[in-house]
């Protein structure tokens, strides 16, 4: 999977470099997410800019994510959501556990 981390300040970004987040990728999204919490991150930004398409399992493994972050009082915030992938992230709710921004710097900034 081509998963990119950078830091900015105290925030991580997980840059998600795939056109689809898909079940079979989901181990190492959240082993990468997992590392970075346990080492310490309590701002973790998700850019999925590149996704065009998420299952309901990825919409499942971001919830697991957040609910790593909420347990050590992190947040989690998702960047750069294209059209079908806001879309399942609103169908399932989503959206009421994680706020979303349309560029960087505005998430950045919200932290």
């Amino acid at each position: 999977m081509n998963l990119q981390i950078e830091s900015r300040d105290d925030i991580k970004i997980l840059r998600v470099n795939e056109e689809r987040l898909v079940y079979s990728m989901l181990g190492a999204f959240f082993a990468e997410a997992s590392r970075t919490i346990e080492a310490g991150a309590r701002k973790l930004l998700v850019d999925l800019s590149a996704v065009s398409y998420i299952d309901s399992a990825s919409v499942g493994c971001l919830m697991d994510i957040y609910r790593a972050m909420d347990e050590h009082s992190g947040k989690i915030k998702l960047l750069g959501l294209q059209e079908r992938v806001e879309t399942m992230v609103s169908m399932t709710g989503l959206h009421n556990f994680m706020e979303i921004y349309r560029d960087e710097a505005s998430a950045l900034a919200s932290f």
